[in-house]
């Protein structure tokens, strides 16, 4: 662990979630005062222990955050407040630095890192990135915004480790010398306007993760993308790209790209790593993420016949385009992880027809243009829920059927009585969760426990 000398700086940290917890037991450890303030109350707390942080002697506060984290010469922020907050408007007229949980965790970090970003595909993205390396015998270790925090895995590292780091743009606001080895931004779409405050600002946040990168580092990027290929003279380090075509660029030095329904790798010379059909997840976009693999297991010397086996056996992440059951022929797909429409799009073009839909969630951006020719196409019935029901229903309506539920247990169990043999029912609900449950993976764990206790 690196020796970053913490001893007399003063941190609070903000919001007692997985990746706060871990940062105030690290920063505790190294000798730092820390102190920790939560606005929520204590029985929404998952992770929090009492005792826990009262043998460690880390002071706390929870249900509010009083005058007492202002007593500090850093923030150590939660995604949950935004820039433009009270608190932090505060915290800058009193000199208080704001960092996030991964620029934390990274001054203590000795082992190389992959940092992936992007709108849409940054999970998947990360934990095949992570099986490859273990495929190729690495002591790779999975984190940040996906499982485990960051600060998390920090004394767990050793000489031959490697961080595979998903991270968002929540907590690439607040970087300073966060410096990845390799940086993958997948894409740039509207999403987190309101958090933001603007696209401009979400895009600036995402391609932050590039910003200290020097010489050797290396930036992948989606080269289809043309927000991310249009700036493409403003990033730093080895340029490299993935796209769906082979392409000419001057500027990219390592490149992936597919032709004749093939993967290829060129970092000078082409090579093959495999056949589309052969890679166990579906879709195009899942291709894509595979190629941004590619290109950051090829940077650290891993084989072709190695990175090709992982892409035939990784089986994909929970919750996102999920396989859950088959109930006579009718195969269940749980992809709670499709929180706005790019995902959503992904979802309904992994599947040829014959969709059942459920969709649905708390009110948002109805960016409906963006699915329309899908659903027209390839859903024959729309099962609506949440918030969002009566604006999908009069979207829809005139040329699918839509049918309204208040329940996610009342659209699963109509959708399978609505469903032939070959059909599939496709849980994408487009929309964010918490009308209706915590989280993303709170809403995709009650859709399988709902389809599992379906009678077959």
């Amino acid at each position: 662990m690196k020796d970053y000398d913490v001893k007399n700086i003063r941190f609070t940290v903000l919001g007692a979630g997985r990746s706060g917890i871990a940062a105030a037991k690290l920063l505790k450890n190294a000798g730092a005062s820390v102190f920790l303030s939560e606005s929520s109350p204590k029985d929404k707390l998952l992770y929090f222990n009492e005792k826990d942080f009262a043998a460690q002697g880390i002071p706390y506060e929870i249900g509010g955050n009083t005058e007492k984290i202002f007593d500090a010469d850093y923030f150590v922020t939660s995604p949950g407040i935004p820039p433009n907050s009270e608190i932090f408007l505060k915290a800058f007229d009193r000199g208080i630095r704001i960092i996030s949980e991964i620029e934390a965790a990274y001054r203590f970090c000795d082992a190389p890192i992959i940092a992936i970003t992007g709108t849409n595909g940054k999970t998947t993205t990360t934990e095949l990135t992570g099986a490859m390396f273990r495929d190729a015998g690495f002591d790779a270790h999975v984190c940040g915004n996906v499982g485990l925090a960051f600060s998390e895995i920090i004394p767990k590292l050793g000489v031959n480790s490697i961080v595979v780091l998903e991270v968002s743009s929540f907590q690439l606001e607040f970087i300073s010398d966060f410096k990845p080895d390799v940086a993958v931004i997948l894409n740039i779409t509207q999403d987190h306007i309101d958090w933001h405050g603007s696209f401009e600002k979400y895009a600036d946040a995402k391609f932050r993760i590039n910003m200290n990168q020097t010489g050797d580092d290396l930036i992948i990027i989606n080269h289809d993308d043309g927000e991310l290929s249009n700036n493409l003279d403003k990033l730093r380090g080895i340029k490299g790209a993935f796209a769906s075509k082979n392409f000419n660029s001057a500027e990219i030095t390592n490149k992936a790209y597919t032709d004749g329904g093939s993967i290829f790798y060129d970092c000078g010379t082409a090579e093959k790593i495999t056949d589309n059909k052969d890679i166990f997840l579906r879709g195009t976009h899942n291709v894509m993420n595979a190629m941004a693999a590619v290109i950051a297991a090829k940077k650290f010397g891993i084989s072709n016949d190695s990175i090709s086996n992982t892409l035939k056996t990784f089986k994909g992440v929970e919750h996102r385009i999920e396989p859950v059951r088959e109930i006579k022929g009718v195969n269940f797909y749980n992809d709670s992880k499709a929180t706005n429409y790019d995902s959503l799009y992904v979802a309904l073009e992994s599947f040829e027809g014959n969709i059942i839909l459920i969709m649905g969630g708390k009110k948002g951006e109805n960016n409906f243009e963006k699915v329309d020719s899908l659903i027209k196409n390839r859903v024959k019935l729309i099962c609506a829920i949440g918030q969002s029901k009566d604006v999908i229903s009069e979207r829809y309506s005139d040329f699918v059927k839509v049918l309204k539920f208040d329940t996610l247990d009342d659209a699963v169990i109509n959708a399978g009585k609505n469903a032939k043999k070959g059909d599939v029912v496709l849980f994408s609900p487009g929309y964010k969760s918490f009308d209706m449950f915590d989280n993303y993976e709170h809403r995709g764990k009650a859709f399988k426990e709902i389809v599992n206790n379906l009678k077959g």
